[in-house]
């Protein structure tokens, strides 16, 4: 079905992309000031405070925006939590978009850029924006010097500059764009993975990229383009570490699909509210900590709340993969 779709569904595919590049962020005004004082780059579970990303929809799926702090409770394994930091809203993100060019991406490549041109050129001015692409190795696709942009024509280049080919290094390229992110200066911070799913290259394991999506505060967003039939591809993996992340995953199966869900991602990203806090309870180190948000807003019916399932306290160094531009 999917080759078929790279026959015959390229033009509606990026006709599709074409008209919802500019709805799926939209433009925003000037960022909310925050309730408190709090610090606009890295914040990870080594500096106590842990933050997450909610988005609180209706029964029909609609967002609810203009909740106050005072709606919402958060608990970490069932033990209620001080909300330490909160800010409702859009406020500047940084976006990693992970660009799968395996070899075999190659008859899906085209959904692959078009996928990835369609958020790109979504985006905000403030916004931070950076590029990897992935075969066996991970490579920025920002030229030497440039880290983040909002350009969106060197951003789309950046996307278009390797062929397909190759093997997948999909949980390396996971590794480095979570460190790439350390780097923004975002009050939010995003993954857009666009791949097959599979891995046969990473020099990381699977248990080590779960962990390290665990203790990161970034969304995962996938967008899983594959033949069913296709046995190196994992979307059960792509749903878990969306699921840890309090992301999403995406698998669509016509190409008219890809431009709503690019919209809905960019909804998704721009609708959350930012909370933190700091746990009440000393971590053990390794561990998986549960968390769950509830909300209660008077004249809005039952809310759906969705945030990541938990993370994992600090338990060491994991092995970093190295990108392709940093081999001798």
């Amino acid at each position: 079905m999917v080759n078929r779709l790279c026959k015959q569904g390229m033009t509606l595919l990026a006709t599709a992309c074409l008209l919802f590049a500019g709805v799926c962020f939209g433009r925003s005004s000037s960022p909310p000031v925050l309730q408190q004082t709090t610090p606009t780059h890295d914040i990870r579970v080594k500096t106590e405070l842990v933050a997450l990303a909610v988005s609180a929809t209706d029964r029909h799926g609609n967002f609810v925006s203009g909740l106050p702090e005072s709606d919402f409770r958060v608990y970490e394994d069932s033990h209620l939590q001080h909300i330490a930091l909160f800010a409702p809203g859009d406020v500047p993100v940084t976006v990693g978009i992970l660009v799968d060019h395996s070899g075999s991406m190659a008859p899906r490549l085209d959904q692959v850029v078009a996928a990835a041109a369609a958020f790109v050129k979504s985006s905000n001015p403030q916004d931070e924006i950076f590029v990897e692409n992935f075969n066996e190795n991970v490579r920025p696709g920002l030229p030497p010097g440039i880290e983040f942009s909002s350009d969106i024509n060197l951003l789309a280049s950046a996307i278009l500059g390797q062929p397909a080919e190759g093997e997948t290094a999909l949980y390396d390229a996971i590794s480095a764009g979570l460190r790439t992110l350390r780097d923004g200066h975002g009050r939010r911070q995003a993954l857009l993975i666009v791949t097959d799913g599979g891995d046969n290259a990473s020099s990381i394991s699977l248990r080590d990229i779960t962990t390290l999506a665990g203790r990161s505060n970034a969304p995962m967003y996938f967008i899983g383009i594959s033949d069913p039939n296709d046995e190196d591809s994992r979307p059960r993996i792509l749903k878990r570490l969306a699921k840890i992340t309090g992301g999403r995953a995406y698998f669509p199966q016509f190409a008219d699909q890809v431009g709503p869900l690019c919209r809905q991602i960019a909804r998704d990203i721009r609708e959350q509210y930012t909370i933190g806090y700091v746990p009440s309870a000393s971590n053990s180190s390794g561990a998986f900590h549960k968390i769950r948000v509830a909300v209660s807003a008077p004249g809005h019916g039952k809310l759906q709340v969705h945030t990541r399932a938990g993370y994992f306290s600090d338990a060491g160094s994991i092995p970093q993969p190295t990108l392709a531009s940093e081999k001798p």
